[in-house]
């Protein structure tokens, strides 16, 4: 008796159909109450955050306080890790493109007073972020130096950044000539570290002034321990050799 003839394998399946914008067009109803819960849940959410911590709040939690059903929160955001995503996201862009213009008006420096101005205007930045968002940059001091698992992976992911960019802008400023040889990685990571703590004195309203006077402050004083002498960098423009 011959054996059956095998048959052919099932087609693969297709493919799934691409994800269906939302209905609604940009403004409407349907746009603007997308915005409100979206503003509801990430508001809440903040608020949590900063009374808990990151560890301490659930989604259960976040819709709890925002008077949401669970799935609403599952329409506007994957989970916890995204809607913190979403608050880091103006504070991480604004601080970002500041520090990346101080590398670049850095990199064209060759006197004292144009570092200066680049610093200052970094400053600027940062004092804008605050003045703006200042619970999200609360969140970001609160737990950045936690470990980089679940909700917290952007906010470390950010602080790594900074570090960065921080380290890379006090090498530019070397290049030139216009700071004392202490390493860059040093440098950078002690003004790194100040402007944190600056930055939590204010949002926790520590005596120390108006706010407004802290970028100033800030520049000259980091930026007066850490420039070479005017002499010094005097020879160092003229290509002779220096003291530390």
């Amino acid at each position: 008796m011959s054996p059956k003839p095998r048959s052919p394998p099932p087609p693969p399946a297709p493919a799934p159909p691409p994800p269906q914008r939302r209905p609604g067009r940009l403004g409407g109803a349907r746009d603007t109450n997308r915005r409100e819960r979206t503003k509801g849940l990430s508001e809440a959410a903040l608020r949590l955050f900063l009374e808990r911590g990151l560890d301490g709040v659930t989604i259960d939690d976040i819709t709890q306080a925002s008077e949401v059903a669970k799935g609403t929160f599952y329409r506007y955001f994957e989970d916890k890790a995204a809607l913190v995503d979403a608050l880091l996201e103006p504070v991480r862009r604004e601080l970002l493109d500041g520090l990346e213009a101080c590398g670049r008006a850095l990199s064209e420096a060759r006197e004292v007073e144009a570092m200066f101005d680049a610093y200052r205007a970094m400053s600027a930045v940062i004092a804008s972020a605050l003045l703006q968002h200042p619970g999200v940059v609360r969140l970001y001091l609160q737990e950045c130096r936690g470990p980089s698992v679940g909700a917290r992976v952007k906010v470390v992911e950010l602080a790594r950044l900074v570090s960065q960019h921080a380290v890379s802008i006090t090498e530019k400023a070397h290049t030139h000539g216009l700071l004392r040889p202490i390493r860059p990685a040093v440098s950078g990571l002690a003004v790194v570290g100040a402007v944190e703590r600056l930055l939590l004195a204010v949002l926790s309203e520590e005596p120390i002034g108006n706010p407004l006077e802290l970028p100033d402050a800030l520049t000259t004083l980091v930026l007066d321990g850490l420039r070479l002498p005017p002499s010094a960098a005097r020879r160092k423009m003229d290509g002779k050799p220096g003291r530390p």
